[in-house]
């Protein structure tokens, strides 16, 4: 069966290791292979901005490499198109991180390209990207300004010239996305799910979720993120179009979902974005775990796209200290199952906390809160 990681915790490097170990990746490495590991740096902003992956999340798959005996390790990036990725490295703290473990780094801006045909598209891509024995794809789980969500598939977008970049916008993104993904295989995908960003592909608006993702299977990994950001996945064109191209599945519920550290779910951190801000004026939080928090603030988030959030008609109540008690409701998640009005789940998917607002809780004039 088809196995995602989902590895909850507050020390990324802790965090991708034991997600490793549990999915056994060590038994396809092998000492002498050129192993690339493509984060996404696609701005000069940390990850703390939502918008770039954590280099404590490649600390931790470095470890486990060089644990099994592999040496041969390249950083490979090339940010977006009017920044600069040696600017990046830097600013994300991968300048460092390159040092402290002797591994390179590869400016892909400078890499040598190469003519490949996908899906009946020809297209560029930069030579190093093709030339390694083992690809590991380390994308941050956020959302996206076009195709809504950017995590596993897309962050290939990374391995291109600035000029193939420009032209996959004029073919619409989504079916070149794919088509990068049949030449470009990604061996591993280890997620960055610590805090992404709601609304914007660079950053400025980010929720903390505290979560690593671990697969093997792009597709997989990018519905699972799309139901963590309250997307049906067959909805985000680019996951449907790989799935019919054999790329992977994008049925979760076939899927082995194993969860490591549940327990241990962080509490909320505090609201510091101004998007974050703005949501949590609908919620009434006590205690919450972060991914729970995170989940209803995404959810929030869409009914703000769809333009009807301001017509709920009450602040959503969520979190440990609502546990075990009674009284109106309207709540989310197991801990205020003691309410009138609950949505259960340890946590509730965003999806299913969007089906449950526009269900239950909005009026059909604009209401206050």
């Amino acid at each position: 069966m088809n196995t995602l990681v989902v590895s909850y915790g507050t020390n990324p490097r802790e965090m991708v290791l034991q997600a490793l170990a549990a999915l056994d990746v060590a038994k396809a490495l092998r000492p002498a292979m050129r192993i690339g590991i493509k984060p996404n740096l696609v701005v000069e902003k940390p990850a703390s901005s939502g918008a770039t992956t954590s280099p404590e999340v490649v600390a931790g798959i470095i470890e486990y490499l060089h644990a099994a005996g592999c040496k041969d390790i390249t950083i490979l990036e090339s940010s977006a198109v009017g920044h600069r990725t040696e600017r990046a490295f830097a600013v994300c703290g991968y300048t460092r991180l390159a040092s402290r473990y002797g591994v390179k780094l590869v400016d892909l801006k400078h890499d040598a390209t190469q003519k490949v045909t996908a899906h009946g598209q020809e297209m560029r891509v930069c030579r190093t990207a093709l030339s390694l024995d083992y690809f590991i794809n380390v994308p941050v789980l956020k959302a996206h300004c076009q195709t809504r969500l950017t995590c596993a598939l897309k962050n290939l977008k990374g391995c291109l010239p600035d000029s193939e970049k420009r032209r996959f916008h004029t073919l619409g993104l989504h079916r070149p996305i794919a088509a990068l993904n049949q030449v470009v295989k990604s061996d591993l995908i280890v997620v960055d799910g610590l805090c992404g960003d709601l609304t914007f592909e660079e950053g400025g608006n980010p929720v903390a979720m505290d979560q690593v993702l671990v697969g093997r299977d792009p597709v997989l990994v990018d519905a699972y993120a799309a139901t963590a950001l309250g997307y049906e996945p067959l909805t985000i064109p680019y996951i449907r179009l790989a799935a019919e191209l054999g790329l992977g599945s994008a049925q979760c519920e076939q899927a082995d979902i194993l969860v490591l550290n549940p327990e241990v779910r962080p509490l909320a951190a505090p609201t510091v974005s101004p998007l974050a801000r703005e949501l949590s004026r609908w919620v009434e939080e006590r205690s919450a775990c972060s991914i729970c928090y995170g989940n209803l603030l995404r959810a929030l988030a869409c009914l703000r796209e769809d333009g009807v959030l301001a017509r709920l008609t009450h602040k959503i109540k969520i979190g440990q200290g609502f546990r075990g008690q009674g009284g109106p409701g309207p709540g989310v998640g197991s801990c205020t199952a003691g309410l009138s009005l609950n949505l259960p789940g340890c946590p509730p998917a965003t999806k299913d906390i969007v089906k449950f607002l526009n269900a239950r809780l909005l009026v059909s004039q604009p209401g206050s809160v």
